[in-house]
């Protein structure tokens, strides 16, 4: 068995406790405020920090090694999920992989307090949160964009679980930023009449019908998967019916067309799926793992069709 796989498994065994506890259209030229003196970058995986609020901060960037420092290239920040953190996140999902192809820079940030966590609004582990992650988010935006060349047109996020509910809070108060989100297994707050985005939001998101952590038919705590996904849509000003996605396995979806700005709503179903990323490592504990969907690579093609300003 090779290191690299030995890695792998490691870190999906180090992740269950924690997640226990917790196509493409034309695009508009790219957007840059790239420095001309920006000194060249090393390409690979580093840890670095920023003060954000009363904190330091950590992150972990991962550069490919096509990357040209002079050509404006797409970012892409995954969050983790509840007591999680970057390097898990990193390995659970595979974005590296498609960055290395594709060339685009992936950020994973850390989240603040013990156990880690996002302040995604006022759910079961967010509450009475003190932190602000969404200027957290937005200040790690400007030192990626000012130490890189960024196409900040092409600036995504996406995220597992807690994760994926501080997406969906990102997408509410920074839509002149992020052009569009993913998430999986989101245990979103109920936002409501509070997400007013500055624009429409294309959104993609993934499901599982038997997640033990965040039910799909909702909960006190948590909204029906279907219904939030009904209300981006309405938001986006999409038809209210959507068009059926024929069912590949046990993975089905359901996808609102005709939205305002191209803002296309995408609600994969997985029949019998757990609190897991498709086309991630198996784990168990937590449910079924799809692998009949890649939810990265399908995000991936979902984000360069959906381009901010399009």
């Amino acid at each position: 068995m090779s290191s690299k796989l030995i890695l792998r498994c490691l870190s999906v065994i180090l992740l269950i406790p924690a997640l226990l506890v917790g196509i493409v259209s034309a695009a508009p030229p790219a957007q840059s405020t790239c420095n001309p003196a920006l000194a060249a970058v090393i390409p690979g995986d580093s840890v670095q920090t920023i003060e954000s609020g009363d904190l330091t901060r950590t992150y972990k960037l991962h550069i490919p090694e096509i990357y040209d420092i002079s050509e404006p290239a797409p970012l892409v920040l995954s969050l983790h999920g509840f007591t999680s953190n970057s390097e898990q996140q990193e390995l659970y999902t595979g974005w590296d992989e498609i960055a290395d192809s594709e060339n685009f820079l992936v950020v994973y940030p850390q989240g603040a307090q013990t156990p880690s966590r996002w302040n995604a609004g006022p759910t079961l582990f967010t509450r009475a949160n003190p932190v602000d992650d969404v200027v957290f988010i937005r200040e790690l935006i400007a030192k990626i964009t000012e130490n890189y060349c960024i196409d900040t047109a092409r600036i995504f996020v996406n995220g597992l679980s807690n994760g994926g509910g501080m997406t969906n809070r990102l997408a509410c108060e920074m839509a002149d930023q992020i052009a569009a989100i993913g998430t999986v297994a989101g245990a979103y707050s109920t936002l409501g009449d509070a997400c007013e985005p500055a624009r429409p939001m294309p959104v993609i998101s993934f499901h599982g019908t038997d997640d033990p952590l965040v039910p799909y038919e909702g909960s006190r705590i948590f909204p029906p998967i279907q219904e939030w996904a009904a209300e981006w849509a309405a938001r986006n000003g999409c038809d209210p019916t959507p068009e059926i996605i024929s069912a590949t396995g046990d993975t089905s979806g359901v996808h609102y067309v005709n939205c305002d700005e191209n803002a296309d709503v995408i609600l994969y179903t997985i029949d019998e799926g757990g609190h897991t990323w498709p086309g991630g490592p198996p784990l168990p504990i937590l449910g079924k793992t799809t692998d009949n969907i890649n939810a990265s690579a399908t995000m991936w093609e979902f984000f360069v069709a959906h381009p901010l300003g399009e």
